[in-house]
């Protein structure tokens, strides 16, 4: 499952083939699919004529999202020559149960295939990604709390390897809980993690903050630290009530701690062919316009499959549309700068 395996020949584990025509799926966010066309070394279409490959079947195949926007298609990407500094991305709601985690967990996994060296960093005391990554929180000797308060421990020390080629983690359990509490009366109490990660950040291409579910300190620290946000929201109403006193944390970071902060998108999660999801995923189009992502996350049994694997779902089972869903959005998130 390593990189060099994924790179350009086309004939990784996530590349789909039928007998007739080689095609990569991706879902839309309403109804149908739409196909790119499969590329070799060059970046050249499979198997078309010269003049075909001039239209990239726009006129009538190509279909439009709910914003009207014409549904781009992001290329497998290059490998890297090399790798650092990291990109700083907080994955962030104070909503719970919207898919941060997973989300986490899977768009490391997907960026991971590309070649791409990731680091997450469990910012949540309940330890989800830790043990989603298959590593015992409430065994290890160091976890990010130690990170964040020993200033005698390296974080090298504190980060432990996967089971799965270019993912790292820094564990998170319960002590982190005390964080809040003793970070108020810290100097500097808003870039503590941010002093941690400048220790490490030249080694990865991707750092992945998943955030826990609160405007607390710990988030704050994230936004400080992060170069960018990315906004996981369920297909659901309650999910979006609480979307816009994120905006303002995120607004006070940017005003007073960290200008460089961008959001880098909203994700949606947990979609299904619902009218009420159809309504939900309107509005956040209409909030966010073209910050949303083109790759809508579907509700699947095999996500929490996965989870109980303790393995990312683009490894667990990379021939799922919702595998296919996050390496559609990896993709997308190199396609656009946001990641090397």
């Amino acid at each position: 499952m390593g990189a060099a395996q994924s790179q350009g020949s086309g004939t990784g584990p996530w590349y789909d083939e039928s007998t007739t025509h080689r095609f990569r799926q991706g879902l839309l966010p309403i109804g149908g699919t739409y196909a790119v066309p499969a590329m070799d070394d060059g970046g050249t279409r499979v198997g078309t004529s010269s003049d075909e490959r001039m239209n990239v079947d726009k006129v009538n195949s190509m279909p439009t999202d709910l914003l009207g926007r014409e549904y781009e298609t992001f290329p497998a990407p290059e490998p890297l020559r090399q790798h650092g500094p990291a990109r700083i991305i907080a994955m962030c709601n104070q909503k719970g149960g919207v898919g941060k985690t997973t989300s986490s967990i899977n768009i490391a996994g997907a960026l991971s295939q590309y070649g791409r060296r990731v680091l997450i960093v469990d910012f949540d005391p309940q330890g989800a990604a830790t043990v989603g990554l298959g590593i015992n929180a409430n065994t290890v000797e160091n976890t990010v709390y130690t990170a964040l308060f020993d200033m005698s421990v390296d974080p090298h020390d504190v980060i432990h390897a996967t089971d799965f080629e270019n993912i790292d983690i820094m564990p998170a359990n319960i002590d982190l809980s005390a964080a809040e509490v003793q970070l108020v009366t810290e100097v500097g109490r808003e870039q503590v993690l941010a002093s941690v990660l400048r220790k490490v950040r030249n080694e990865y291409d991707v750092i992945i903050v998943d955030c826990q579910p609160s405007l607390g300190l710990l988030t704050v620290n994230a936004l400080t630290a992060a170069d960018g946000v990315i906004i996981p929201v369920a297909a659901e109403f309650f999910a979006l009530r609480g979307v816009a006193l994120l905006m303002q944390s995120i607004e006070k970071v940017q005003s007073r701690i960290n200008p460089r902060l961008e959001v880098y998108g909203v994700l949606v999660t947990m979609f299904t062919r619902t009218l009420h999801c159809e309504e939900v995923l309107q509005r956040i189009y209409e909030a966010f316009q073209g910050k949303v992502f083109h790759s809508v996350i579907s509700r699947s049994i095999k996500l929490p499959d996965a989870t109980v694997a303790a393995a990312p779902i683009t490894i667990y089972a990379p021939g799922h549309k919702t595998a296919k869903e996050y390496r559609e959005v990896a993709r997308e998130l190199i396609a656009k700068g946001i990641v090397p």
